[in-house]
């Protein structure tokens, strides 16, 4: 965790050009996000953004550093500079920043002491599950759960961040919809005469929420050996971390478990980040590159899906669309969205 990040007079600031509603977005900055695959921050800083911030994300002294995407002298981003000796260096005028963001040097007035106020606007920073996370306004740690990650018995998987241009509210309710593997997802796993959804149960557990959706549904793709007795009845068990985050646990024959950890990052009201980390328990000698071509598969035809809804972002007054009782857990999931200070016509 990074010591003295910004002060609460800097966070509180909405991004030039934001493209959310101020209130949802000082209630989204309140959240962590992954913003990040920890492989990709070496030895060069990386540029990326969150809730319309644009960041600078490096490693110094194999600690990892966030902070705003920019040098204040005269406003150039500090992605587009280098790391040296543990300090991140403006290509614009070559002025230095330590770890802690304060200015260790000016090169044009090298003998000149340097004002207290020239400093980065810094951010927490946490490494799990492969990914780097950090929030915008809290220091206080709310990363969602990846049980299987740091269990031995289970396989890792990370397949790289995926794009898609819609927001990050109609990503997670399609990550959380039973009713769209038929139709959605027949190249991989889905089945156009399987249709029915079964009734199910959506429980609140304290800001969460708990769905176990129990169908014949298979969970293997199309040209794997199905190794299913007949009959067998597929669990499907999501949890949902408001805002933007669930986890779906599916239960596998011969006590199998897969876990999937849905990270729907907010880039913008419109432009969504996703990160996926994997863990299973079986088939642990398989190979991972069709793993990740699999689930890459699947984020495709979702996303397909995503991009073109309209309205583009999610309704949370709930008579804005129609529902069925398939949707319970979406239903669920847009009032707990309302339940944490999102606005009710329309939010990302």
């Amino acid at each position: 965790m990074i010591s003295n990040v910004k002060s609460h007079n800097e966070e509180a600031q909405l991004p030039r050009d934001c493209t959310f509603s101020p209130q949802d977005w000082h209630v989204l900055s309140q959240y962590w996000y992954p913003v990040a695959q920890a492989s990709e921050i070496v030895d060069k800083p990386v540029a990326v953004k969150l809730l319309d911030v644009k960041l600078v994300c490096y490693r110094s002294n194999g600690k990892i550093v966030i902070a705003r995407d920019l040098c204040f002298h005269r406003g150039a981003p500090l992605s587009k500079g280098w790391v040296e000796n543990g300090e991140i260096v403006c290509p614009y005028h070559g002025f230095r920043y330590s770890c802690e963001g304060k200015c260790t040097a000016v090169p044009a007035h090298p003998d000149t002491k340097i004002s207290p106020k020239l400093k980065l606007i810094m951010y927490p920073a946490v490494e799990r599950y492969g990914l780097i996370w950090t929030s915008l306004a809290s220091s206080e740690e709310n990363i969602p759960e990846c049980a299987g990650w740091d269990d031995p018995d289970f396989l890792n998987v990370l397949p790289p961040a995926f794009d898609i241009a819609g927001s990050a509210g109609r990503q997670m309710e399609g990550f959380l919809d039973v009713s769209h593997f038929a139709f959605v997802h027949t190249e991989t796993f889905g089945d156009r005469s399987n249709t029915d959804v079964p009734q199910y149960e959506v429980k609140r557990i304290g800001n969460e929420l708990l769905a176990e959706y129990w169908s014949t549904v298979s969970n293997y793709g199309k040209g794997q050996d199905n190794l299913a007795p007949e009959g067998f009845r597929w669990l499907r068990e999501f949890r949902v971390f408001p805002p933007f985050a669930a986890s779906l646990t599916v239960y596998f024959p011969n006590n199998g478990k897969l876990m999937i950890l849905n990270c729907a990052s907010p880039v913008s009201a419109r432009y969504t980040r996703l990160f996926s980390p994997i863990s299973r328990n079986f088939d642990k000698d398989a190979s991972i590159e069709d793993t990740i071509s699999f689930n890459l598969q699947v984020f495709h035809e979702d996303r397909e899906m995503v991009e073109a809804q309209t309205p583009e972002d999610l309704p949370l007054d709930l008579h804005a669309e129609a529902h069925i009782p398939a949707d319970r857990t979406s239903i669920a999931y847009r009032q707990l969205l309302s339940e944490i200070g999102l606005g009710r016509i329309y939010t990302s």
